[in-house]
This record gives C-alpha cells, structure tokens and sequence, in this order.
C-alpha cells in the first residue's frame, strides 16, 4: 500500500515470541453480517464525529454495507467490520497520513477477508501506509527507517468489539418484520387506552 503500489516488505530478524503475540496470531471471532449499526453507534464506537461519518458515507471512503442511505430519512447500517475500517482510517488521520495514502489503504483492506484483517499491522512513516503480516516484515521495516507508528488491526478489532458491545445494534430482520406490522407505537398506545 506504499506509493509503489507494494503491499509489504521482505523477511529479516526475529522477534521474540512473547512480542509476536502483541502483533500476530490473535484469535478472533466471526461477525453477524446481518446486524447493523446507525452512524451515531458507529461514530461513537469509532471515535469520529457524524460529520467525518457522512463525508466519508458520501465519497466512498467508508460506505454502510448493511443498509447504505436510500434517501431522506433513511438510517445507514454499518457492519463490525466498517466500523472496523472507520477506526483504522481514524487512526492513520491523527498520525498525519493524507487522505488520498489513506483511501488506497482502505481498498487494499476491503480486499481482504475478515480473518485476514486481524493478521495484519498497518505501518506508517506520516506519508505512506504499509501493510505486514508477520513479525518480520514489522522489523524490517523498523530497521529500514520507514515505519514510525504502527496499527495492529486486532487489537483495533478487540477494542470495536468491547466498545459495539455497549451500544445498542439494529437487526435487519427486525426491521423486516416492522415493515410488515405498520402499526407504530402511537396506534398501539390508542388501542390499548380505547381497550382499558
């Protein structure tokens, strides 16, 4: 994900095994993709305000893939994993990396299955964004002099996690079956005075 296109750097010195931990090789659970989260849930769990939320919705940056806006008054859901993503790019914003390194690292993630994320450590010099997958790759780029702040998407998952699971979610079955019930609260309220 480097200017060159290049999405990780070759092997060198080993890291010991209890650091390879802190990085790597974390266990992380699979995702319910049919629960979703409104962009206030999102923005809290992300640590962004609405406004970045809806800028980024808007030019593609990080879109809703549980239910994308579909008009006025319509409610994005965003996914564990977008908000996974809106995290991440938080993160790369407050070390200075531009919005353009930025959006090519986002398609590079978006690539990437689920599990896959949790493998790897973005990398940053302030200007370009590197992806690794090992321990290795880490160090080497350490040693090279490029990488001076480092993002380990497990770790980054964990703390969505811990966070989402605070915060209220939206089920999309749920809201199939409110569809087919038009009844709302007010006309459920008037029967049950008229009854009583």
């Amino acid at each position: 994900m480097n200017s060159s296109g290049e999405a990780s750097v070759g092997a060198g010195a080993a890291v010991p095994q209890g650091a390879q931990g802190l990085l790597f090789g974390e266990d992380i659970t699979e995702q319910d993709t049919t629960t979703g989260y409104r962009g206030p849930t999102a923005c809290r769990a992300a640590g962004i305000t609405y406004r970045q939320l809806d800028y980024w919705a808007r030019t593609g940056l990080v879109e809703p893939t549980v239910r994308p806006a579909s008009g006025s008054g319509s409610h994005r859901l965003y996914s564990f994993r977008d908000i996974l993503v809106l995290k991440v790019v938080k993160r790369l914003l407050d070390t200075g990396v531009s919005l353009q390194q930025i959006r090519q690292a986002v398609e590079h993630l978006r690539e990437r299955g689920v599990d896959d994320l949790a493998q790897i450590t973005l990398m940053s010099d302030g200007a370009s964004v590197y992806e690794c997958t090992s321990p290795d790759e880490v160090v080497d780029l350490v040693q090279g002099g490029q990488g001076v702040f480092g993002i380990a998407v497990g770790r980054v998952w964990r703390e969505v996690e811990g966070t989402l699971a605070e915060l209220p979610t939206e089920s999309l079955e749920d809201e199939d079956d409110a569809a087919a019930s038009p009844q709302d609260e007010l006309a459920q309220r008037r029967r049950a005075r008229s009854a009583g």
